[in-house]
């Protein structure tokens, strides 16, 4: 029986036309309905647990569009945050964190990630209760590789170089760090599909520019564990997951870490993409986010040739990687009125 949530039924492998949409980074800084709950919060962290205005931030672009899904605003650094890393966010340069040594690696707490997290379940409760019947909810975490890279290197980093260097010459340290994010991730994500969520999604940020040997380490296998993990804890909900910038690589990750779909980032050979999936894999994404910001006959042309390039197949209208900030709120209704021929 078809799921009357389109988003869930696209999940489950059904082709839909026009087919179901969200947007990563829907709820964010491009609105002006967020910024205003932002500047009465006093830092991010404190924010993401704060489930009343998390869960207002959330329902924000479902009222204002209607998206198919609605994904809990969060962000993938709270795992770290949880398990006793210092975390905070610097205005204007992003995430900061005390890097990770071997002393501190051994301080890390899982059952304490569990418990410091459970506000971002309360956030799902709130916004399940208010989403319409049609509207799925989507829970997330960052994956362990993308993860590890910030705790390492201290914050973003352009090449991962640290991170990359720690997983070469100490693979037992690295590769121990890996299974406490796996653990840590999946029991937050099982709190989450308990708290409403009807999928969840793994966001691997930096799975690019991995020679094989290392992707298959600390991409596909640590992916591949939540999923099974999550499969033990009697978890039974869709999971998306999200190698961005994997290339050809992305075909092992789908075809061994167990994940329902694939979302693809805007810089995948949309002709090689075609041929290198299974038809009943679904999948997700490709709308370059720059497109999205400059709007106009380009965006509706996109659109178009996304449509045209996935139809037949089962796929959620997606974004290549987050909306960016500067991306006029108009552009975003274009999209959705020429996705849906409106």
């Amino acid at each position: 029986m078809r799921s009357p949530k389109p988003f869930l039924a696209a999940l489950a492998g059904e082709t839909l036309s026009p087919p179901p949409v969200w947007l990563m980074r829907q709820a964010g800084r491009y609105l002006p309905e967020y910024r205003e709950i932002r500047a009465k919060q006093p830092d991010f962290i404190n924010f993401c647990l704060n489930p009343e205005a998390a869960a207002e931030v959330t329902l924000q672009p479902i009222r204002r569009y209607d998206f198919d899904a609605a994904i809990v605003f969060a962000d993938i650094l709270l795992i770290p945050y949880g398990l006793g890393q210092k975390t905070w966010f610097e205005k204007g340069e992003g995430p900061k964190l005390t890097p990770l040594t071997q002393a501190t690696q051994a301080t890390l707490d899982i059952a304490r990630a569990r418990e410091v997290l459970k506000p971002v379940s309360e956030t799902l409760s709130r916004v399940k209760a208010e989403l319409p019947e049609e509207t799925a909810l989507i829970g997330f975490c960052g994956s362990p590789w993308t993860v590890a890279t910030y705790m390492i290197e201290g914050g973003g980093s352009k090449d991962r170089f640290e991170a990359r260097a720690l997983a070469w010459s100490d693979p037992e340290r690295f590769d121990a760090l890996l299974d406490t994010l796996v653990e840590a991730s999946a029991l937050y994500l099982a709190d989450q599909a308990a708290a409403g969520a009807d999928a969840l999604k793994l966001f691997d940020s930096w799975a690019d520019g991995l020679p094989d040997p290392l992707f298959d380490r600390v991409v596909i296998e640590p992916t591949r564990k939540i999923v099974a993990r999550l499969r033990e804890l009697g978890v039974t909900v869709p999971v998306i997951g999200f190698p961005r910038g994997a290339g050809p690589q992305a075909v092992r990750y789908a075809q061994k870490t167990g994940v329902t779909a694939l979302a693809l980032d805007h810089g995948v050979d949309t002709g090689w993409a075609m041929g290198a999936f299974p038809k009943t894999l679904p999948l997700q994404g490709q709308l370059d986010p720059a497109v999205l910001r400059a709007g106009g006959a380009m965006l509706d042309s996109e659109v178009d040739r996304l449509l045209s390039t996935w139809e037949g197949r089962p796929y959620v209208f997606n974004l290549g990687h987050g909306i960016h900030l500067n991306t006029p709120p108009e552009n975003v209704a274009q999209l959705l009125r020429r996705l849906r021929g409106a």
